[in-house]
């Protein structure tokens, strides 16, 4: 999805997290079709204990095309597979990565409840759900967390955030850094490989993208002059002030997290297998 992962500087990179104080890790089957998650597996041989994993469920794959599955059945095979690939006995915190429209939602509330019940999974959490559909959700079974975008993204403020600090759920804000965006690192004449999900994405194509990073280049000034900071840490302080939050951004290599001060409880996000970057 990103571009030519390599799995060693992953599986090295997830380690170097894990020593570094980082203990949440967000991944998902329908990263590289379940590689993502054998990746990590391997890396948290022998470090089970000091990790916290979040992956996910209701999405399938047939020939290929990713589309929305959040039956019953579906998560129960789904649960199975992510065990087994993820070599552990329990998954910390499993959630329906969208909502399904075809399925309701007591029916997928229902099995991830069992499967709680079971021991299979630790809590519950939702992604990319609107209030509404965590309140009809929550009705079968108790939500600990719920997935909403970034910074750029700023609709949750109104709704997603509002709930979710009405009902004590703890908020995983995904793309903490846009895809690269409030790395502060991207250029006009960046280029993206075709196996790069940017490369199709209508934030990286003009003349959208020359407005995202005129927005960047705002915000990198606003970050140096106010707090003498980065763009980037300006971006995950803003998702940890928001709370109750926790910040989901990636990494490819161990030397992207030598600028990591652990002040609480750090995330990391998993998507092909890449964790946690910050200066």
């Amino acid at each position: 999805m990103w571009g030519g992962t390599d799995d060693a500087q992953s599986i090295a990179t997830i380690r170097a997290a894990i020593d570094s104080g980082i203990n949440l890790i967000d991944t998902a089957p329908v990263y590289s079709f379940g590689h993502s998650e054998e990746v990590l597996g391997h890396a948290l041989e022998g470090l089970r204990d000091q990790a916290v994993i979040a992956t996910k469920a209701g999405l399938d794959w047939p020939n290929g095309s990713v589309r929305r599955n959040a039956t019953a059945a579906r998560i129960r095979t789904e649960v199975e597979d992510s065990l087994r690939r993820l070599r552990t006995d329990r998954i910390d915190l499993y959630q329906i990565h969208w909502p399904d429209p075809l399925v309701p939602h007591d029916e997928t509330a229902m099995q991830l409840e069992t499967l709680r019940r079971e021991g299979k999974i630790l809590a519950i959490g939702v992604s990319n759900y609107s209030p509404s559909q965590m309140e009809s959700f929550s009705r079968k079974a108790p939500l600990a967390t719920v997935q909403p975008p970034n910074l750029f993204e700023r609709s949750i403020e109104n709704d997603v955030l509002r709930y979710a600090r009405q009902h004590g759920l703890t908020v995983l804000a995904y793309g903490t850094l846009c895809r690269g965006l409030l790395s502060g690192r991207m250029r006009a004449d960046t280029v993206f490989p075709r196996d790069d999900l940017r490369s199709s994405d209508p934030k990286f194509q003009q003349p959208r993208f020359g407005q995202y990073l005129a927005a960047v280049d705002a915000l990198e000034r606003y970050a140096r002059e106010r707090h003498g900071k980065s763009v980037l840490a300006l971006a995950i302080r803003w998702i940890l002030d928001q709370g109750p939050t926790l910040a989901l951004w990636g990494a490819r290599r161990p030397d992207q997290l030598a600028g990591v001060l652990i002040r609480g409880p750090l995330t990391a996000e998993s998507d092909s297998a890449n964790p946690v970057h910050t200066d």
